[in-house]
């Protein structure tokens, strides 16, 4: 452990599991989720809460249990065994593709809104200064992840705030014009911005006080439940139906609340925040994308050179077709959100059977069970992860024929 990160307080804690959780496509999920819903969508909104809050305490549970742990991956390895491992690393390995491809149009919607620049372009451009940026060697640093988080956290604070006054009661009727069905479309889409509690299983380690780890979570919960509701409130109150087509929400809400001048510093913000998380989420990738070769669920091939480089490679060949094909934000993010809630399921089960019986076992199975729920919420998107479990598990059988590096 380094003198940094054994100083690592609640504060920090906090910023880094608030990074890990809230990301770009907040400045996207409230159209997506009203055009699902309509006003109704806020009822998806406070039920993703109230799953987060066991989800979120399990995953400090095994990382209390296990600080330094290798991930879901590694806890599924462990309760399920090897080829567990094997699925829920590839879960997360495919679903980069996806979600950076999503991330980077909703940093070019934002663009195309403030400058006149097509979406796929500025994505396309986002995407390829990621890879070319890892590929020399570049990390964003924590510090700078930090600075980008708390953008976010600025600009949907001062979002909600400043436009808030201009909302109406008028604009939630009628309150369900989709009924049920369309209260768990848009659950599924949302998915993509309750997933990263599994990232407080990596920081037990680090904390400097016992505890600093549950401290944090707690905090973050009640940072992430304001900031949520009071984006989704705010943009059906203030949009109306226009929630429902506005591509950037964000931008519209503070061009209401501050003025013209905000949607070109919108469009600013929003590059760096899209630009940070998919360097960062293309970085971790290309490293698990080592790991799983050095496990033999990847061609062996993979882990040589003694860099992630051929890793990264692989990433960029995935993800440019699915850049080329991708023609629906929607689709992308709810396939996206179907791999990483098969994740957090897989871990929260794992937890089940790795965490000692009491309060944090009941957690977890409570944990499990709605998860499970909200993996149903996922419909026919439960295809993506699937075929994925039936390439990891092509892949390992494939890697079994040959000795594991030691």
């Amino acid at each position: 452990m380094t003198e940094q990160t054994a100083r690592l307080g609640v504060g920090q804690g906090t910023a880094l599991l608030v990074g890990a959780v809230l990301g770009p496509g907040m400045l996207a999920l409230p159209h997506l989720a009203a055009a699902a819903a309509g006003p109704a969508s806020v009822l998806a909104w406070a039920a993703l809460l109230v799953l987060s809050v066991p989800v979120a305490l399990t995953f400090a549970a095994l990382g209390s249990r296990h600080p330094g742990g290798g991930g879901v991956a590694a806890f599924t390895g462990l309760a399920f065994g090897r080829r567990a491992a094997a699925v829920a690393g590839w879960w997360f390995y495919g679903s980069v593709p996806l979600g950076i491809v999503a991330g980077a149009l909703v940093g070019g919607q934002y663009v195309a809104a403030s400058s006149g620049v097509p979406a796929p372009l500025a994505a396309a451009v986002l995407l390829g200064g990621a890879f070319l940026v890892n590929a020399a060697g570049l990390r964003t640093s924590g510090r700078v992840q930090v600075v980008l988080v708390g953008l976010l956290v600025a600009l949907l604070a001062v979002a909600v705030i400043t436009a808030a006054p201009h909302a109406e009661a008028a604009a939630f009727t009628p309150f369900a014009p989709y009924g049920a069905a369309g209260v768990v479309s848009a659950a599924g889409v949302l998915l993509f911005a309750f997933v990263g509690w599994e990232a407080a299983s990596h920081l037990s380690a680090e904390f400097a006080a016992r505890g600093g780890l549950l401290r944090a979570t707690v905090v973050t919960l009640a940072v992430i439940s304001v900031l949520y509701l009071g984006v989704c409130l705010t943009t059906i109150g203030v949009l109306g139906p226009a929630a429902a087509t506005t591509q950037a929400p964000l931008a519209a809400l503070l061009e209401t609340g501050v003025g013209p001048a905000a949607r070109p510093l919108t469009g600013v913000l929003a590059v760096l925040l899209t630009f940070g998380a998919i360097n960062a989420y293309v970085a971790g990738a290309a490293r698990l994308g080592v790991a799983l070769a050095r496990d033999g669920a990847l061609p062996g091939w993979f882990a040589g050179g003694g860099t992630p480089l051929r890793s990264l490679g692989l990433l960029a060949v995935i993800t440019v077709p699915v850049l080329v094909w991708a023609v629906d934000l929607d689709l992308l993010m709810r396939a996206t959100s179907a791999c990483l809630a098969a994740v957090t399921l897989a871990g929260v089960t794992a937890a089940v059977r790795v965490l000692p019986a009491g309060r944090h076992r009941a957690t977890a199975r409570a944990a499990s069970a709605l998860s499970l729920v909200a993996l149903a919420a996922c419909g026919a998107y439960l295809l993506v992860p699937a075929v994925l479990a039936g390439v990891a598990v092509i892949a390992l059988k494939a890697g079994e024929r040959r000795p594991l590096p030691r």
